[in-house]
């Protein structure tokens, strides 16, 4: 892979942000994309965690500068938003028009913005004025909402009181269909230059559902309802039936684009937005903040775990397939067993957001400017260093055809003081 530098240029986001923290360096753009080019499936995968988001701008950030196009891109809530922004967008625009979303819904629905150089100077005040700023931005999000979001509801639902279901929530999610359809080229989504996947619940049967464009014609309502996290967000109506944010049921959509049939060699870059290992929280502020930790993660790791297991063991089977003599490749027992076999290959490298010291229980909702341009930059950072590692992207040659790789688990991105191993 490419060598290190001594100091690598930071991307306009982290400009922007004032971040003076040292970077990971920039991969070689053609050889990172040659690398990627002996796989036939180059899957992004992208975690809901509303505005803790902007991390897997970062990290598209870098595979597009690192010359790595997925040709199949598959989000949950936050992440079937950028999905759709990514996309929506020849390669040239993408992340440009990733930044135009993340600066416009991290701008107040109402309120004037406070000036760059104000909001800069208060979030790089110290610890305390950190914390007690980013609280205050959070609220702002629950009193008036976020510019092209969601705004709420005036006058508010009342508990009992019945009514349409698009109308039984807090906020309304009509401001981000103007935006999507501002910003995203629907009829390029439909082309299936990309595969797209992005996952919601049946909210009338409890199925977790995918809407895929090798199956249907996708439009605002897909991604949207992909979001649509209750009570917050209303249901949204697709066909005649309602849909919730997918991160009710599962939070990952790793499991499908893995699963996916028929098999393929596949290289996986997983987003994630939480982690499930963390410290016992001692307050319960920072018990709310854990519980969402715990809730939406979705065991990454347990999930790769099991799907490495479940690959090994089609590998081995078709190992052993290879050795079986003539005359027995028509028992119907073979013939079952070279149905079940596999013989592809499969990497995944995790990318997971460490949460940082000042973040509360509201990290999701916070869309503050100056946090968004950090989260993006902790993006930017994390996949630079993945992808300057050596032989992260090759094709795994042990008996199970899959690996997995973490920079905060197998090697060492931008450690903070005290960090220890890898999320989960």
């Amino acid at each position: 892979m490419a060598q290190r530098k001594k100091q690598a240029p930071q991307s306009a986001v982290a400009d922007e942000a004032g971040v003076h923290t040292g970077a990971a360096p920039r991969p070689r753009s053609h050889y990172c994309g040659g690398e990627s080019a002996q796989w036939e499936t180059v899957a992004l995968t992208l975690q809901g965690g509303g505005a803790l988001g902007a991390y897997q701008a970062g990290v598209y950030e870098g595979l597009a500068e690192a010359g790595i196009a997925p040709n199949w891109i598959a989000g949950i809530s936050i992440g079937a938003l950028n999905t759709a922004i990514i996309a929506g967008n020849p390669p040239e625009l993408r992340v440009a028009r990733l930044r135009e979303f993340w600066e416009t819904i991290c701008r107040p629905a109402y309120s004037v913005q406070l000036p760059s150089f104000v909001e800069h100077a208060l979030f790089n005040s110290g610890d305390a004025i950190r914390k007690t700023f980013t609280a205050m931005q959070a609220a702002s999000a629950l009193v008036e909402g976020q510019k092209g979001f969601f705004v709420p509801r005036f006058p508010p639902p009342m508990p009992h009181a019945s009514g349409h279901p698009e109308r039984a929530s807090y906020y309304d999610t009509r401001p981000l269909k103007d935006t999507l359809e501002r910003l995203c080229d629907f009829d390029r989504i439909n082309s299936k230059e990309t595969r797209v996947s992005v996952g919601a619940v049946n909210v009338r049967n409890g199925n977790f559902v995918y809407f895929d464009n090798t199956t249907m014609k996708l439009r605002p309502e897909h991604f949207i309802a992909s979001g649509a996290l209750p009570p917050g967000f209303p249901a949204v109506e697709i066909d005649g039936e309602y849909y919730w944010d997918g991160g009710l049921v599962s939070n990952t959509p790793l499991y499908e684009v893995i699963q996916t049939t028929p098999r393929r060699d596949t290289l996986a870059f997983q987003v994630d937005l939480w982690s499930a290992r963390g410290p016992v929280p001692d307050s319960i502020t920072d018990v709310q903040g854990r519980m969402k930790d715990i809730q939406y993660s979705s065991r990454t790791r347990l999930v790769t775990d099991m799907l490495q297991r479940s690959q090994r063991f089609r590998h081995v089977l078709r190992e052993v397939l290879d050795r079986v003599a003539a005359e027995h490749q028509q028992d119907p027992w073979v013939e079952l067993a070279e149905e079940l076999s596999c013989s592809k290959k499969y990497n995944v490298v995790h990318l997971i957001y460490r949460q940082k010291e000042y973040e509360g229980h509201f990290k999701d909702y916070q869309f503050g400017t100056s946090t968004m341009r950090e989260h993006w930059h902790s993006g930017l950072q994390d996949i630079r260093a993945s992808l300057a590692q050596p032989g992260w992207l090759d094709k795994p040659d042990n008996d199970a055809g899959f690996v997995t790789h973490d920079i905060h688990r197998d090697g060492r991105a931008h450690p903070q003081p005290g960090e220890g191993e890898g999320a989960v």
